[in-house]
């Protein structure tokens, strides 16, 4: 089956494309860290992949349904997909360290001491001992 074959293969070539160009877009953006950039395109990319999940549903119920070709390519621009997501998943969690690090969180208030009684939080200088 070609796609020239099928009549709404020209649909379906078109919303991967579209994914294709935002997913390049948005690692584009992330690359050069342009936060407004990367949140627009998030956003796009998204729109873009609700409109071709939309479209191959269709597409699934008509006679021939999705070509092969543009199962695989919509398949591969999944997989980058998530390969995106990881690696943002990734430098979210390697800036919350930095962030644990370079701003620890303050001692709770009911801790135990080494001595075993309730350690209290240190009082600022200025209030007096």
């Amino acid at each position: 089956m070609t796609l020239a074959v099928l009549p709404h293969s020209d649909v379906l070539e078109s919303a991967i494309a579209s994914i294709e160009e935002r997913l390049a877009a948005l690692g584009s953006a992330l690359r050069d860290r342009d936060e407004r950039a990367v949140e627009a395109h998030a956003h796009e990319l998204h729109r873009a992949l609700a409109s071709a999940v939309q479209r191959f549903s269709q597409a699934a119920r008509l006679p021939g349904g999705v070509a092969p070709q543009l199962r695989q390519r919509l398949m591969a621009a999944s997989g980058q997909v998530a390969a995106q997501r990881e690696s943002l998943a990734r430098a979210t969690a390697a800036l919350d360290r930095a962030i644990d690090v370079l701003m620890p969180s303050p001692m709770p208030a009911a801790a135990y001491a080494s001595h075993g009684g309730l350690a209290r939080a240190p009082r600022p200088e200025h209030l007096g001992a």
